[in-house]
């Protein structure tokens, strides 16, 4: 009977009530971390689609975030943290977010887009934006079309068919972005935030505000949930309806948590710790 009326209990609380309750909550363990990378700023996780093959993209600043210096470039480690190919890209200026699409890899690179086709690791184009002045992160829908962020400028462009456009503006300090379901998911602040990509006349909206630092990298985790970073070293998960857990504060020890990469195949999440020169991976568990 203690059994029936628990069960009974729960069904009749409040639907929020009852979520708090049940929720499991999310947690990191470390896995492996990879020092001596150059001022790492973002990981990007790829597979091979000939071969299943999966490696890490990693953009090294190795200068001054916003300086055109040409000392930045892209590594790759394998997936167990080991470096594959240090200087795999170079010549870039301060290189940050990257995205995928067809076999190209898409770098914001303070105020250009570098389009390199990654199985020759021969850059193609470098596409100027014009009137950008510190581009951070790249998304890429499934139609192609590209979304740049720039932070200073509180702005996100639009690459299509080669030509540069303004997509949303006064967006305040907006940074990392991931394209999940037709849908934009900006880090922006204290704020995520989502835009419809499939509707011609789309409203933002807000999916989770509560940040205690500006928000840096943005990825999907599966079920409606996300990850976000903040560069100052915090990672906090958030559900599907907005609630945000803090996973991890390195703060104290000064640690920077910059543009997350993240692996669904074995639910792990590397981290480029920016200052510390490392990529760190932790198996997500929830």
């Amino acid at each position: 009977m203690k059994l029936i009326f628990s069960v009974l209990l729960l069904s009749l609380m409040p639907q929020s009530h009852a979520a708090e309750e049940i929720r499991v909550k999310p947690s990191l363990t470390p896995k492996w971390q990879t020092a001596k990378l150059r001022v790492p700023e973002s990981v990007l996780w790829y597979q091979n689609a000939a071969n299943k093959d999966t490696l890490l993209f990693v953009s090294e600043i190795d200068g001054k975030g916003s300086e055109a210096d040409g000392l930045g470039g892209v590594a790759i480690l394998n997936t167990d943290g080991s470096i594959k190919h240090q200087d795999w890209l170079r010549g870039l200026n301060a290189p940050k977010g990257m995205a995928m699409y067809q076999g190209k890899l898409y770098i914001a690179d303070i105020t250009e887009v570098v389009v390199v086709d990654i199985a020759s690791a021969k850059i193609l184009n470098k596409i100027q934006v014009p009137d950008s002045v510190f581009l951070n992160d790249v998304a890429v829908d499934s139609q192609g079309t590209v979304y740049i962020s720039d932070t200073r400028k509180n702005r996100i462009y639009q690459l299509e068919q080669q030509t540069i456009s303004v997509f949303l503006d006064n967006i305040e300090a907006a940074n990392g972005l991931t394209v999940l379901d037709h849908q934009l998911y900006i880090a922006a602040g204290d704020k995520l935030l989502k835009i419809s990509l499939s509707e011609t006349q789309s409203t933002l909206s807000q999916v989770a505000i509560g940040f205690a630092e500006r928000a840096d990298g943005v990825e999907a985790v599966g079920n409606g949930d996300f990850i976000v970073s903040c560069w100052a070293g915090l990672l906090y998960y958030v559900h599907a309806d907005g609630h945000i857990e803090l996973l991890m504060d390195s703060r104290e020890s000064k640690l920077n948590t910059a543009d997350i990469g993240w692996d669904p195949t074995t639910n792990t999440l590397y981290i480029p710790t920016f200052f510390g020169n490392s990529v760190q991976a932790h198996r997500l568990q929830r």
